[in-house]
Formats: structure tokens, C-alpha cells, sequence
């Protein structure tokens, strides 16, 4: 058992918060982060049959990619489907969280799974959204203590340059400080001035996770008062946005490509916007409904773009741009991170104390179906 708090700072590890659009809803979208969570059903939307099977089969929680609610209500019907589901939830003390643009965004997350299902490599991110803002971090440690907190804030995100984790730099000296009266010092005595050979640890970190590694560091720290700095970088951090951008092992015709899309997916079909002969090698992707980066996937030189919700009018851009488009659906190109998110959440929360059981849903199927 843990706390719903204890959930939502795991997904925030998993999917940050500060990555989702202005527009958005992601987080905790009914329920207390005080309750008890034994346990967690993962799924792609919070349809009535997964409110029913988490009634019936005992979840606390459920963590979503769409959020349940989207829009303010202005008031609650129960006699309506929202209305009545909310109702049910609540009846029933169910959590329900939502990791929604944040999860489409994040490294690991929806448009990451979908590229590596559809065999896409070194993909990066293809709508910018964000440059991270990063700050350093200088702590003061005495000598023997600096491994511990050295650990505490790289598990906590600290560290990270590229794909270089746990980087710091360190140097030793001494420090001195007086205790006051009504002090309880981890070293020397009140009213005498003690010397410690103590280390600088410095590192980096993104900001939006500065709270959480601070946590960290002041939790591992001996001192009573550790003396710390923080400093704002003018280094840009690392992009993040929707989409991807990578180019596959080896080229290849785009009818070939598109069974490979339907196939990687496990979609009942996918439908195929041809735009001549072009060999496919570099790709484009977004997840869900992103047709609307068509001419951005054009501009950045992708010989086929793979999203889902594409009309007739966005096939025409698409020919008229000269790219290959593939609707491989809403449902195919997002549901394939519900089992992925089940695992990393599962990984995160056995770290802590109690643990929750996490399961992935399985049962949803596409609303889509071919009638020939």
C-alpha cells in the first residue's frame, strides 16, 4: 500500500508535469493524494467498462492517457455518461490521474514507444515545445557523507548531461561554523567554532525537478542546516516536444513501410497516403491526431509522416507536398504505452515502501473496424 501522493510523484518522475501543453488537464483528476492506494489500473482512456472493472476487481486507482476530464464543467449530470461515471468514482473512492501532452512528450513516452514499434532509430523530438531550463546545484558535505548524498541526488534526477548520468564535479576543503544555543549539531558542540573537512558536490539538474532533488539531498544530509547554492544556467537543456524525427535502418519502398507500421502496431489496417515513389528512410511520427504537422514533417525533409485522424483535405496537402502519410490510427498509433506505462510505473513504486500493484489494461479495443 502507498499513499496517492506517493503515485503521483512516481508518474511525475515518469512524465513531468511541467512537459504538458498550456491547454492540457494531466494530474489528479478525482481523488485525495491523502488515500490509500492498493491498487492501480493502467489504460488508455477511463471508458465505463474500465470504471466497471476497477469497481468490481478492487483498484484504488486508475492512471489514464486521456484525461477524464478535459474541459470545466459547469455542472454534473449523472443521468450522462461523464456525470454518471464521475459518480461511480467517487461512490467507490477511486482515484484517477491522467498523464496526458506531458506523457506524448516525455523521453520513454507515448511517441517514443510508437517509433520503436513502427522500427524508427535515434528518433528526436520533431515539434519543439521546450528547452528545459537548468540550474546548478552546490552542496557542502563533510568528507565521509558525500557518496551518500552524491547517490541521493542523481537517483533523484540529478546529473544528467546527454546520456551521461550521475555527473558531478567535487572539491575537497574545510568548512567552520559555531552551533547557537539550542542548536543540536551533527558536528562539534554549541558555542565552539568546529572545522570539518568537508566537499563541494556540484552538479546540474533540470529545473522543473529542483524541488524533488533538493528533497533528496537535505534527506541524505547529516547536517542540521546543510549549506547549499543554487544558481539559474543560461545552457540550454534538452528539447522536448511532440513527435519524432529519426530515419529507419534502411530505405525502403512505402507499401513496405506501411505493413510494417500496421504490422509493428498490431492495427487491423492502416491506411496509405501515397504520394508517388518515393523510398522511404526518414520518418516523421506523432501519435493520436497530429496531422496538422504534415507540412512541418514536409519542411524538415521526411519522406513519410505516420500519425493517426487524417481527413481528406490533410491527403491532399500531403500529395501536394510530395511526403507519404500513414493513418495508423488514434487508438494503434497510443495504446502501446498502457502496457509500456505499466512497467515503468510497477519499477518506480517497488522502490518504495509498501508498493502498489500495477496492471496494465488490455481488454480496449479500437472504435474502428473494416466492413468489406
Amino acid at each position: 500500500m502507498v499513499k496517492c501522493q506517493v503515485v503521483m510523484d512516481a508518474m511525475d518522475r515518469i512524465a513531468p508535469r511541467a512537459l504538458a501543453e498550456d491547454w492540457d488537464n494531466p494530474g489528479l483528476l478525482t481523488g485525495s493524494p491523502a488515500q490509500n492506494v492498493h491498487r492501480i489500473l493502467v489504460c488508455l482512456d477511463v471508458s465505463e467498462a474500465i470504471v466497471d472493472r476497477a469497481i468490481a476487481e478492487d483498484y484504488d486507482m486508475i492512471v489514464s492517457h486521456h484525461p477524464l476530464i478535459f474541459r470545466s464543467l459547469k455542472q454534473v449530470r449523472t443521468d450522462l455518461p461523464l456525470g454518471g461515471r464521475l459518480q461511480k468514482l467517487l461512490a467507490h473512492g477511486i482515484a484517477v490521474f491522467a498523464a496526458h501532452t506531458n506523457l506524448d512528450i516525455a523521453a520513454g513516452g507515448v511517441n517514443d514507444v510508437l517509433a520503436a514499434r513502427i522500427g524508427l532509430a535515434a528518433a528526436e523530438p520533431f515539434v519543439v515545445t521546450k528547452t528545459g531550463e537548468l540550474v546548478k546545484l552546490a552542496v557542502y558535505v563533510p568528507a565521509a557523507y558525500a557518496s551518500q548524498v552524491r547517490t541521493a541526488i542523481s537517483r533523484a534526477g540529478a546529473g544528467f548531461i546527454g546520456n551521461y548520468s550521475c555527473c558531478t564535479f567535487n572539491v575537497a576543503g574545510q568548512g567552520t561554523f559555531l552551533p547557537q544555543a539550542g542548536t543540536h549539531p551533527f558536528l562539534g558542540e554549541p558555542g565552539t567554532l568546529t572545522t570539518v573537512d568537508e566537499v563541494r558536490i556540484e552538479t546540474i539538474l533540470p529545473a522543473q525537478i529542483q524541488s524533488r532533488v533538493l528533497r533528496a539531498m537535505l534527506k541524505a544530509h547529516p547536517y542540521e542546516e546543510p549549506a547549499y547554492d543554487l544558481y539559474p544556467l543560461k545552457n540550454p537543456g534538452e528539447p522536448a516536444g511532440l513527435g519524432r524525427i529519426g530515419k529507419l535502418p534502411q530505405a525502403m519502398t512505402v507499401a513496405a513501410f506501411a505493413r510494417q507500421v500496421c504490422s509493428g502496431l498490431q492495427a487491423a489496417y492502416v491506411r496509405l497516403i501515397r504520394a508517388g515513389d518515393r523510398p522511404v528512410h526518414k520518418v516523421a511520427l506523432c501519435s493520436g491526431s497530429g496531422a496538422e504537422f504534415i507540412a512541418k514533417a514536409a519542411f524538415q525533409g521526411a519522406d513519410a509522416y505516420v500519425t493517426g485522424d487524417v481527413k481528406y483535405h490533410d491527403a491532399q496537402q500531403a500529395v501536394d507536398l510530395g511526403i507519404h502519410v500513414i493513418d495508423a490510427g488514434h487508438f494503434p498509433t497510443e495504446f502501446p504505452v498502457v502496457a509500456e506505462l505499466a512497467d515503468r510505473l510497477r519499477a518506480v513504486l517497488q522502490k518504495t515502501r509498501g508498493g502498489a500493484e500495477v496492471t496494465a489494461d488490455t481488454t480496449a479495443r479500437d472504435f474502428f473496424e473494416v466492413v468489406s
